[in-house]
């Protein structure tokens, strides 16, 4: 945790270096060239101003996990003198978590979702009815929940639903997405204010995205509504039987070995139970250094889970994607 708190906070640092690196190639050119270029000048003096806009989002989030977990208190951890080195790849994160927010709580990510989500909510609600079963009495759990969007939809229609997230970036900003904001569009992030190239205008680069589009607390008063952090396999295994639904999105290629994933789903269903999927297979941990990793086919997945006992009810290998590079991304 501690890594972790050490990259929100040195965030800003980090970014600043990037910044003033660009600043001071550009104030070494020669006269002419600088007044050519007054208005990119007057383009990073607003990156800068993002980023320190982003620190202060970055600081709330911070602020809000101290009793976030049930079972300990994490007030002195979030004191900034309990701080570690932070790797580059703990400030990727970061910045992955500030593109996260977009994509799950904010109305530029509305396509990706309504692309993602709205087919595994489809599923849910076509097998479980309204008019033929009581919500309440259905549990579903999304694992790989990240922000935790996707359970929220699910919990707001009345089903009794758990996230579960092992990323502590996700799960902070989750924690403060669901248990901090009360109302619409309350916030501000600036997403895509550290990446410097391949822009059309200078405004792409410092455009705001408003979250969250929905209101958190807009769920059913007898909702059963949560997230439990951890491991997925560590977390389920002992729970066999006990959900009714399994709704993974984007998740399934996270594994190392992905039939143990597709084990532990199997397992935690009820007799009856189903198992709704949608997401590539990039796994996570291909050709990465020091790190084990199996990329089977979607052939061989399918495979494998048929071996398990599963039933394919409905497989639709291709969905309609969302448009790259569009204006109004996720990403």
């Amino acid at each position: 945790m501690a890594a972790i708190l050490s990259a929100s906070r040195c965030r800003r640092n980090y970014s600043l270096r990037r910044l003033c690196k660009a600043v001071k190639y550009l104030s070494s050119l020669s006269l002419p060239h600088q007044l050519m270029l007054k208005g990119y000048r007057e383009h990073l003096d607003r990156v800068r101003m993002a980023i320190d806009h982003n620190n202060e989002i970055l600081k709330m989030v911070i602020g809000s996990i101290a009793h976030m977990f049930e079972n300990a208190d994490h007030s002195d951890d979030v004191k900034p003198t309990n701080q570690v080195p932070a790797t580059s790849l703990d400030m990727d994160k970061v910045q992955g978590v500030l593109k996260q927010f977009v994509r799950e709580w904010s109305d530029e990510g509305a396509d990706e979702r309504r692309a993602c989500f709205q087919p595994i909510i489809d599923a849910i609600v076509e097998h479980f009815p309204f008019e033929e079963i009581d919500p309440r009495m259905v549990k579903v759990l999304v694992p790989g929940a990240g922000l935790g969007r996707l359970a929220y939809e699910i919990a707001r229609r009345g089903y009794c639903c758990q996230g579960n997230e092992f990323s502590l970036f996700m799960l902070f900003a989750s924690n403060f997405i669901l248990n901090s904001c009360k109302g619409t569009n309350l916030y501000t992030v600036y997403p895509w204010v550290h990446q410097y190239y391949n822009h059309m205008t200078s405004a792409d680069q410092v455009r705001a995205a408003c979250f969250p589009d929905a209101d958190p607390t807009e769920v059913p008063s007898d909702a059963q509504f949560s997230m439990a952090a951890g491991n997925f396999v560590e977390v389920y295994s002992s729970q066999a039987g006990q959900w009714d639904c399994v709704a993974t999105c984007f998740f399934l290629d996270t594994a190392p070995n992905v039939v143990v994933y597709i084990e532990t789903i199997y397992r935690t269903l009820r007799p009856g139970g189903i198992w709704v999927n949608l997401g590539p297979l990039l796994y996570h941990y291909a050709d990465l250094p020091n790190e084990n990793s199996i990329e089977p086919s979607y052939e061989d997945v399918k495979h494998v889970i048929l071996s398990f006992g599963f039933l394919m009810l409905a497989s639709a290998p291709r969905v309609a994607p969302v448009p790259a590079g569009s204006r109004r991304r996720g990403a």
